[in-house]
């Protein structure tokens, strides 16, 4: 069974998320934060990591970046759930490593 770490800020968001993705089977870590997201990501083992740009502390772009240090992370997806749809936001994103990027609002269908 895959693994996914959810990041996002808002609370709502990953539960919604959370809520979805658990019903098609997957199992779910959440952080609201990036450094959040990064501490989780160093004590486990994730298949995805599905992540909100904009956030405290930590932004996703540099979440992004400091899992791509990590050997663990060199070749996991990282998916971008964010708002920002700016082609400068995508290419700074895609920099950083990220795999893929989904534009806010996500409809999610189970």
């Amino acid at each position: 069974m895959a693994t996914i770490l959810v990041v996002d800020d808002s609370a709502s968001l990953r539960n919604m998320v959370t809520f979805t993705l658990k019903q098609e089977g997957y199992q779910v870590v959440e952080a609201g934060n990036g450094q959040e997201a990064l501490t989780k990501a160093k004590g486990g083992r994730f298949d995805l990591v599905l992540t909100d740009v904009n956030m405290p502390v930590m932004d996703g772009i540099t979440l992004c970046s400091e899992l791509r240090k990590l050997p663990t992370f060199k070749f996991t997806p990282v998916l971008m759930l964010t708002t920002e749809s700016s082609a400068d936001m995508k290419q700074q994103g895609k920099s950083a490593g990220a795999t893929g990027w989904l534009v806010k609002p996500l409809i999610l269908r189970s």
